[in-house]
């Protein structure tokens, strides 16, 4: 018990930075809101269609462990998100992620330029949604990650 209370304990230098970090309200299509700006800040659309999604993602500090790997749940935000803007480029609307299933095959560097697809499986009804989403290193090839993903709802949003 007392190492996960000193694991979960913030240092002064951590209190220090997190006291600088500004958070601000958001509404909906206003400027980026926190979390765009934090974790989705850098990623490109390359290619959209109806059904697929090909991005590009630079690793950044923000989103690394202390030995400069990118950070596994920066990986699983990355498969949620392109996972559903491929569902959401196949005319759907907004559903929400219900499973997330992610093979970690590899380390992603800080500054590894990262390529990312995503095709959607299949639709059953207005209702569920699979996609299956793939996190190459652009330089090399090499396969960091490969995700499925479900999504569930007919949800229509009133903003």
């Amino acid at each position: 018990m007392d190492k996960a209370r000193e694991a979960l304990t913030v240092g002064e230098e951590d209190s220090r930075v997190l006291t600088k970090l500004e958070v601000r309200p958001h509404r909906a299509g206003d400027d980026a809101s926190f979390y765009e700006g934090f974790a989705l800040r850098g990623l490109r659309v390359e290619t959209i269609s109806p059904g697929y999604l090909s991005c590009s993602f630079k690793v950044p500090p923000r989103l690394t462990d202390r030995n400069g790997n990118m950070s596994l749940g920066a990986i699983a935000n990355l498969v949620d998100e392109v996972g559903g803007a491929a569902m959401h480029a196949d005319g759907h609307h907004m559903k929400v992620s219900v499973d997330i299933s992610i093979s970690f095959l590899a380390n992603a560097k800080l500054h590894d330029e990262l390529e990312i697809t995503s095709r959607v499986l299949g639709h059953r009804g207005s209702y569920y949604t699979g996609t299956y989403v793939l996190l190459r290193n652009k330089t090399s090839g090499e396969v960091i990650a490969e995700g499925r993903h479900s999504l569930f709802g007919n949800l229509r949003s009133k903003i």
